[in-house]
């Protein structure tokens, strides 16, 4: 999508798809026309043909020929004969019932018609199914068939072409060109009717079309030559006149516009502005001339605009360092009491906007008065720091910020939030194997009281969900004095 793709280009990409649409469209229009007529042909051939035999078969025959073939008697003694593949018992069954002559002078007059009519592959007399069989499927059952099959192939339940598929069994069915196992076919059915006027089965037709389509792939091809040549001679002569008016000049132009490069203290002449001999008296000429114009001017104004450029970029670095000091605690490195009062704006709006899934974590360090009145302020900072970086280590996707001396909150994203309560959870035990643990120095001991609080429908502010989590903490930090014998102070016996 970013690739350079010049006028030049464009214009012989132009011209070529006009003429290659042309004459493409024009014989694909041909060829759609002729394969409609020639398949219109072997359509209305499928068809006639298939009528022709209707009028050569008896319908009150093929009634009772039906009946008794569709018979459960038929088919077991149709299934047993083509077990043992032998066709004695068909013939013996039928001519018992009067039906044999018929069926042999029947399948004789199907021969006739195909051995007559050299495009007819296929002759043979089908019930259609009005019904689909338990598997969702409709299979017919071929009555009699002009190949030399055997006699118990009479009865034979086929499933139905997927071509026909859902295609109910009327009067006459539209052919279908299709091509499957035998090649490429337009098949197309009549039905047959009885005295009575019902059907009782349907002349089916397939006429062969493997001859047609190969050499309809054969004039695909000659045509697809004719267009191809007619083009390349079209296209010649497009592109040397495209070359001579257009594309040869806007090259020249294109290639003094890239030798032009400008720099502070350099003159037109070093700068590389452009200067050709152009007199085409269009577009071309005007471009030339504003773009000769434009390289001058920039040039005369590039020193001043690189110098303001200087500057804005020296104004930015200075905000930027500012602006993340203000918002940095200078010992931990985490954010400060501002950044958080940032933050809560941040929060209060979510909840204006009902967005409450959000939670505050407190976070007070225990022990860091007597670390810094028994080994100095110091050894307390680094107690500090140890103890931030516990809580940065379980709350490593979340923000968090020292708002206080030895206070710290974390606000949960992500899956941090997700898992808010085993991590709570896991913060208080690295705390307490921290403490517990006598092999180091005190300072090293790191010890804090940590709640949690989750924004719910009753609070109005973040102010509200900090209160709950700040006294969950104070709880804990009560009970931490209590286990380890330290005095309370008289906040903490308040919260008790």
């Amino acid at each position: 999508m970013n690739r350079r793709f010049n006028i030049g280009a464009k214009m012989y990409l132009f011209v070529a798809a006009t003429v290659i649409l042309s004459i493409a469209g024009i014989s694909t229009f041909s060829y759609i026309i002729n394969v409609g007529q020639i398949d219109s042909f072997y359509k209305r051939l499928t068809i006639n043909s298939a009528n022709y035999v209707r009028g050569l078969v008896d319908g009150d025959y093929l009634s009772e020929l039906r009946d008794v073939i569709e018979s459960d008697e038929f088919q077991e003694l149709r299934d047993h004969a083509e077990e043992i593949d032998d066709d004695s018992q068909i013939i013996e069954y039928l001519d018992e019932r009067g039906l044999w002559d018929r069926y042999v002078e029947t399948r004789d007059t199907l021969r006739s018609v195909v051995e007559d009519m050299d495009d007819i592959e296929y002759l043979y007399l089908v019930t259609w199914s009005t019904e689909p069989s338990e598997d969702g499927n409709y299979y017919d059952m071929y009555l009699i068939d002009a190949d030399d099959l055997p006699f118990y192939q009479s009865g034979y339940w086929e499933e139905r072409e997927p071509e026909f598929e859902g295609v109910l069994p009327t009067d006459t069915i539209a052919p279908v060109i299709s091509e499957g196992d035998w090649g490429w076919l337009c098949s197309g059915y009549a039905a047959v009717y009885d005295s009575s006027g019902n059907i009782i089965c349907h002349i089916g037709c397939d006429v062969n079309m493997d001859q047609i389509m190969a050499q309809r792939k054969t004039n695909l091809i000659y045509l697809a030559a004719g267009a191809v040549i007619c083009a390349l001679i079209v296209l010649l002569g497009a592109s040397f006149l495209v070359n001579r008016i257009i594309v040869k000049p806007l090259n020249n132009l294109t290639k003094g516009m890239k030798e032009f490069a400008p720099a502070v203290g350099r003159n037109y002449k070093e700068s590389g502005v452009i200067d050709l001999t152009i007199r085409s008296r269009d577009e071309i000429q005007d471009v030339y001339e504003e773009t000769r114009s434009m390289q001058m001017r920039l040039i005369d104004y590039i020193d001043d605009i690189t110098n303001i450029r200087k500057e804005k970029e020296q104004v930015e670095v200075e905000i930027s360092k500012v602006s993340k000091e203000a918002y940095r605690d200078s010992l931990t490195g985490i954010g400060n009491k501002t950044a958080y009062t940032a933050k809560v704006k941040e929060l209060n709006n979510r909840i204006l906007n009902n967005d409450r899934a959000f939670s505050i974590v407190m976070v007070d360090v225990n022990c860091l008065k007597e670390i810094n009145d028994e080994y100095g302020h110091n050894l307390g900072d680094l107690y500090l720091n140890g103890s931030c970086h516990l809580i940065c280590e379980v709350f490593k996707h979340s923000p968090i910020y020292r708002i206080g001396g030895d206070e710290f909150v974390a606000i949960p994203n992500g899956e941090d939030y997700d898992n808010r309560v085993q991590k709570v959870a896991e913060l208080r035990q690295l705390f307490e194997e921290a403490y517990k643990d006598t092999s180091v120095d005190p300072w090293l001991r790191y010890s804090a009281s940590v709640g949690i609080a989750d924004c719910t429908e009753k609070d109005l502010s973040a102010e509200y969900v900090f209160a709950r989590a700040d006294k969950e903490m104070y709880r804990e930090k009560v009970t931490f004095k209590q286990d380890h014998g330290m005095s309370q102070s008289p906040r903490d016996s308040a919260e008790l």
